[in-house]
């Protein structure tokens, strides 16, 4: 049995219902699939999701993801 605790795939968390936590960088780019230097990128042009810094950490709010994810898809159904 292992007592290491397991986190959940970040991405079934957010189908299911938005995570009681705030993601990573690392989280963003597994959601998406991308590289995490592409949510680095989109962050500094400005591009994806809202992140907000905790000290040296970058992180960002599950509802802004949630949100921006919201107006991309209405985005693209408008185009």
């Amino acid at each position: 049995m292992s007592t290491a605790r397991e986190q959940p795939d970040p991405r079934a968390t957010l189908r299911a219902g938005l995570p009681d936590r705030y993601l990573t960088p690392g989280d963003i780019a597994e959601i998406f699939e991308v590289p995490k230097e592409t949510v680095y990128q989109w962050r500094k042009k400005r591009l994806g999701p809202p992140g907000f810094r905790i000290g040296k950490h970058l992180r960002y709010d599950p509802a802004d993801v949630y949100r921006y994810v919201r107006e991309r898809k209405a985005a693209s159904a408008a185009a």
